[in-house]
């Protein structure tokens, strides 16, 4: 059973006795259950369930009842704190404590108790104790007592309490390092003081050949592998073998590739969450894992000079589903990439859904696309677009055929159809994998996302003197006619999935064009999540205290901790600044 960090709720109140308090004692604490109403109602964690709140006891007027509220949410395993009130309270006495919590709060705008004043007293001293809290504040003047959230509010609430989940549920798990540096790639350059002092996660590392003696030897759950292999047959179609012929595996060889790489998946999740059938096998240490909420695969090159690569595994993974049915995806970075793992993790912490994981290969201009191809883009492809494709571990999720409203989507898990599950299925091809580049063979899925998705594409990158940083970029998935599909994506790596994305563009800096998104992208990956979540993403790296580089978010929809004010009137500028100041969460 999964034990996922709560919601607490601190309704604050002004503590003056004798006429004032008790006349507002159930309106403070009705608020306090509208906004638990709300967040039940909206919110879920990765399992599906929705997200648990806690109240404090009492409402609270001063600092005898913040302790008692402190101790019962540290009880009660409370990772985010929302104290809200409709009236003045005493700022400094009833204010939240913890430094290690994401903390907001919201005042009511109404005119008979200016909870407004409470707010900017209270967040004017988290600022100057250096805690800073998310100040939530209505438009629009209300009647005392109405219970109603306005859509302002509503908003905010829930990108705030969204990211502060994210921040409480990383918190003390692991990133699993299946290997170590790939092919040079900088980010497989696994940095534990990141993980540490700004995500609250811990660092574990085992050899790949870890993966190769669990084949051997056989610790894994034998009856799940033959499930594996029955729904492998009857699932994954095998596409034609592209290879040249001298590096062409014969039936028997592909046959017991499909046998090792369905081994090598159901161990690559033991490592990560362990598996109690392996103490009833006789395996108790192997039967822990590693309570790894992420991990990362190395394969190349040592591991796919000579064994089948991480395609299929990290594929089905990433994705929702698999032989033992509709489940929550495990996220798996290609090529040990920490870095463009933590932007998955983000991603789904946020949205609940599996993640794209893709290089950002070529930018193709539209004179580019005329020249090889004689089309002119149009519609949406119109300024040119990005090819987004990597050797077959993006998620199947990303084929685009589960459906919301008739239109192209990806759930969570827990809306997802069988029907659903069986059209991506249907829509990917598993290919022999190509064995100039991975020697030792294996299976790479083909897929081409369907178009008019929202997504957004993310990447963590870390800079020398700074820390780490976070890009965004958000736009639309697009389809191009069948036959230049076919010419630009013969040009490259035909057997892997491809999606093509177009940002949305702002015309000026890094988003003045398709070209300059690509110019200014940090590294050689990306992160690609359903839906335009650039605005939470932005809440969840203040939290980090990780500054935000590049992003095409509308300025109105940015939700940062009210103290970023105080550090300039440049909205970005001050992100940096007050990054910088206050320092990684943890540290």
């Amino acid at each position: 059973m999964n034990i996922y960090p709560k919601i607490g709720i601190r309704p604050i109140i002004d503590g003056r006795l004798g006429g004032i308090r008790e006349s507002l004692e159930t309106t403070t604490m009705d608020m306090a259950k509208a906004v638990e109403a709300l967040f039940k109602e909206e919110l879920r964690y990765p399992d599906g369930t929705p997200v648990s709140c806690v109240i404090a006891d009492t409402c609270i007027g001063g600092v005898k009842e913040a302790a008692d509220c402190a101790d019962k949410f540290a009880r009660e395993q409370v990772g985010v704190s929302l104290s809200v009130t409709p009236c003045w309270c005493y700022g400094s006495e009833t204010m939240d404590m913890n430094p290690l919590i994401p903390k907001a709060i919201w005042g009511f705008n109404g005119t008979e108790r200016p909870g407004a004043v409470y707010l900017a007293a209270t967040l004017a001293a988290h600022t100057q104790k250096g805690l800073p809290a998310f100040g939530i504040y209505g438009m629009d003047v209300q009647d005392m007592g109405d219970q109603y959230i306005p859509e302002d509010v509503r908003k905010k609430l829930l990108t705030f309490a969204k990211a502060g989940l994210a921040v409480a549920i990383m918190k003390g798990k692991s990133y699993l390092a299946i290997g170590s540096v790939s092919m040079g790639i900088a980010a497989s350059i696994v940095n534990p003081d990141f993980f540490q002092d700004y995500l609250g996660m811990r660092n574990e590392y085992v050899d790949s050949s870890e993966v190769l003696r669990r084949i051997q030897l056989g610790i894994y759950d034998p009856q799940e592998y033959e499930r594996a292999i029955a729904w492998i047959k009857q699932y994954c179609r095998e596409g034609e073998d592209f290879n040249q012929e001298k590096n062409i595996k014969s039936r028997e060889e592909k046959d017991k590739d499909w046998e090792f790489v369905a081994k090598m998946t159901i161990i690559i999740r033991d490592l990560m969450i362990g598996n109690k059938k392996l103490a009833d096998m006789g395996f108790g240490e192997e039967a822990h894992g590693h309570s790894a909420i992420l991990s990362g695969f190395q394969g190349q090159r040592q591991w796919t000079d000579f064994l089948p690569d991480g395609d299929f595994s990290e594929a089905l993974l990433n994705s929702s589903f698999d032989w033992n049915g509709i489940r929550a995806p495990h996220l798996v970075a290609t090529e040990n990439d920490a870095l463009n793992g933590v932007s998955m993790l983000f991603n789904y912490l946020l949205t609940n859904t599996a993640q794209i994981f893709a290089d950002v290969r070529t930018y193709w201009s539209p004179d580019a696309v005329e020249r090889v191809s004689g089309w002119k883009p149009d519609g949406a492809a119109t300024a040119g677009f990005l090819h987004l494709i990597n050797s077959g571990s993006a998620t199947l999720d990303g084929t685009g055929k589960q459906r919301r409203n008739g239109k192209p989507v990806m759930k969570p898990h827990w809306e997802i159809s069988r029907e659903e599950v069986e059209a991506c299925l249907d829509a990917t091809t598993f290919y022999p994998s190509n064995r100039d580049y991975m020697r030792g063979g294996g299976f790479s899925s083909k897929f081409v996302s369907e178009g008019n998705m929202p997504v957004t594409m993310c990447r963590l990158n870390l800079v020398k003197g700074l820390g780490p940083v976070l890009q965004i970029a958000e736009g639309w998935t697009v389809e191009l006619p069948d036959d230049v599909h076919q010419v630009l994506d013969e040009r490259t790596d035909k057997i892997w999935p491809t999606t093509w994305f177009v940002p949305r563009l702002t015309r000026e800096g890094s988003f003045e064009s398709v070209y300059a998104v690509m110019a200014n992208w940090g590294s050689n990956h990306g992160a690609i999540s359903y839906g335009h979540i650039g605005s939470d993403l932005i809440t969840l790296a203040s939290m980090l205290r990780i500054p935000v580089n590049m992003h095409n978010v509308p300025q109105n929809d940015i939700f940062r901790p009210s103290a970023w004010s105080a550090f300039g009137m440049d909205i970005e500028g001050s992100d940096y600044r007050a990054c910088d100041v206050y320092g990684p969460l943890y540290k």
